[in-house]
């Protein structure tokens, strides 16, 4: 087919323009190829798996393995101690010794001896009521006694003139016998007429009120001059406040717990103060007989000196009840372990500064450090870095009181490159994993 002078110019053109467009894909390879191995490269120095993750082949396992690039760490040692295994619960305090004064007999109060908040001690004198009534019956009783002493003085008499006559044998022994009997009947009756009297005196000593143990005077609600008697309102709490108690409830399942913890002497329970801060130790004092069948939990109580008047009655607290202790645990922060497919794990680092990872089970967590199983004393584990590790890395330690993020990395490295040594991070305040 013959083309005119048009049709070769278009053609040319064409060609002309896909010649342009092919290079102009070529270049976008280039230049993407060339982001992705500058990415890849990055990220190997740098220890991040994302980004080394997207380089090709022997890049990648540079970057991971043993022969890349130190990598910036904190390390802590493993400390070997005793970790007690706390219990919290919230508990109210109880004072162990609360009485309501109460009168024994209607009568008036004539006098009143103590203030309202007044410390008193057992023994002390509250309040004496109108006693004319009780004085002059023990009166009474004590003049009959002298009375029927004066009558038993003559049947002794009587006794002893019948003896002599009997002796004589003036009289019969039946004359002897009556005048036996009448002694031995007046000698009855003054034993009754000494117990009237110490009964009277009973009646008397319920006109002086006092206190039957040592504690804090609540609200005085009577006055001299105000009738009270045995059923109405009480005159005044007596409160116990040192040593005082606290109660709380615990699961069910930590009654056998609870049980050896109070077998062994009550064990160690801790007491906070939310509002005034600080706390407190006591002991396991009591544990209930029986579980509350509706909520499943059974109630304790603990007691604790308070000296300081820090627990007032009706408060709640913070309860921890130390109910086992765990040994010579091995105690490191919860921030360095690690949640892998395998389990939860650490990184250990030995003597050649590579770093391993190591099975680990937590047997109790509390706060920022938690008892862990399968680490020996002394060893050291990374806590701030360890998400750029891989098994068998070389780590290299920065201190742990440099800055957060790249401040703190390029003080590491030069920390490193001048052969400073480094500090380990404190269980306190652990580093904060870099980004």
């Amino acid at each position: 087919m013959t083309r005119g002078p048009r049709g070769i110019a278009e053609a040319s053109q064409f060609g002309v323009v896909k010649k342009s467009l092919v290079l102009g894909i070529a270049g976008v390879a280039v230049v993407a190829a060339a982001a992705i191995g500058y990415t890849s490269m990055r990220g190997a120095a740098k220890g991040d798996p994302a980004l080394a993750g997207a380089a090709p082949g022997a890049a990648g396992s540079a970057a991971s393995g043993a022969g890349g690039p130190p990598v910036s760490v904190t390390l802590v040692a493993v400390q070997k101690r005793d970790v007690d295994v706390m219990l919290d619960a919230t508990g109210t305090v109880a004072a162990l010794n609360s009485v309501d004064i109460r009168p024994q007999i209607a009568s008036t109060i004539t006098k009143v001896h103590i203030k309202e908040g007044q410390f008193v001690t057992a023994g002390q004198l509250l309040f004496t009521l109108d006693a004319r009534n009780d004085e002059v019956n023990v009166t009474k009783a004590r003049a009959q006694l002298a009375k029927d002493l004066a009558a038993l003085a003559d049947a002794q008499r009587q006794l002893a003139r019948s003896k002599d006559l009997f002796a004589q044998n003036f009289i019969s022994q039946g004359a002897v016998d009556t005048n036996q009997t009448l002694v031995d009947s007046q000698q009855a009756v003054v034993a009754s007429d000494r117990a009237a009297i110490e009964a009277a005196q009973v009646g008397l000593s319920y006109s002086r009120i006092t206190a039957p143990a040592a504690g804090r005077a609540g609200a005085i609600n009577v006055y001299a001059g105000s009738f009270v008697q045995p059923s109405g309102a009480a005159l005044v709490t007596i409160t116990q406040l040192d040593p005082i108690a606290v109660a709380f409830s615990l699961p069910q399942r930590n009654l056998g717990e609870a049980l050896a913890t109070l077998r062994g002497g009550g064990g160690k329970v801790t007491v906070s103060f939310p509002e005034a801060g600080g706390s407190a130790t006591g002991k396991l004092l009591f544990v209930d007989n029986s579980v509350d069948a509706n909520s499943g939990t059974v109630r304790v109580k603990a007691e604790f000196a308070n000296k300081d008047e820090r627990l007032w009655p009706g408060a709640f607290v913070t309860i921890r009840l130390a109910v086992q202790s765990l040994k010579g645990a091995s105690v490191i922060p919860q921030a360095a372990i690690v949640q892998s497919p395998r389990g939860k794990i650490v990184y250990v680092v030995d003597a050649a500064n590579k770093a391993s990872p190591r099975t680990v089970e937590v047997l109790y967590a509390e706060g920022v450090e938690a008892a862990v199983s399968g680490l020996r004393g002394g060893e050291r584990v990374v806590l701030d870095g360890r998400q750029n590790l891989r098994p068998g890395a070389s780590v290299v330690e920065r201190p742990a009181t440099e800055g957060g993020g790249r401040g703190r990395r390029g003080g590491a490295a030069s920390g490193a490159a001048s052969g400073a040594p480094a500090a380990s991070a404190s269980y306190g305040a652990p580093a904060t994993p870099s980004a």
